[in-house]
C-alpha cells in the first residue's frame, strides 16, 4: 500500500511588509542554513531554509501583520542543548516563552517569529 513516507517542507506565512525582518529572524537569529528557491519562484517574497532532512519555506502575503499572534499553531525544532541555545536566542533579544504544560521527558519553549508565528524549541530531556 502507498503512503506517506516523510514530511518534504513546511511553510509558514508572515505579512509582505514583515518579510525582511523574518528572513533575518530565520537567518541571523536562528541560523538556519539558506536555500536558493528554483527560478520560477524567486520573484516570490521569502526563502526557503535546509532544517535536517526537511525545509522551511517562509512566504510573504498580504495578511494582516498580526494574523498568526494568538494561535497556536507552530512548528517543532529539535536543538541538541536547550540550554544553550535558548541563551544564545535571549543575547539576541529573541522573546522567549515559558512552557505552560511541561510534559515528562520533554523540555522546551516558546518563540514567536517577526510575523507572529509560534515556534516550538525543543530537546529530549536528559536523565
Amino acid at each position: 500500500m502507498a503512503g506517506i513516507t516523510c514530511i518534504d517542507h513546511v511553510q509558514l506565512t508572515v505579512s509582505v511588509e514583515q518579510v525582511p525582518e523574518a528572513l533575518r529572524f530565520y537567518g541571523e537569529l536562528l541560523g538556519l542554513s539558506a536555500l536558493e528557491k528554483p527560478e520560477e519562484l524567486k520573484h516570490n517574497p521569502g526563502a526557503w531554509y535546509q532544517v535536517g532532512g526537511t525545509q522551511l519555506h517562509i512566504s510573504g502575503e498580504r495578511l494582516d501583520p498580526g494574523a498568526n499572534a494568538a494561535s497556536k499553531r507552530h512548528v517543532c525544532f529539535m536543538v541538541d542543548d536547550l540550554g544553550a541555545y535558548r541563551r544564545r536566542l535571549e543575547q539576541l533579544g529573541v522573546a522567549i516563552i515559558e512552557d505552560k504544560q511541561p510534559m515528562q521527558g520533554f523540555e522546551r519553549f516558546y518563540l514567536r517569529d517577526p510575523g507572529g508565528n509560534r515556534l516550538e524549541v525543543a530537546m529530549i530531556a536528559r536523565e
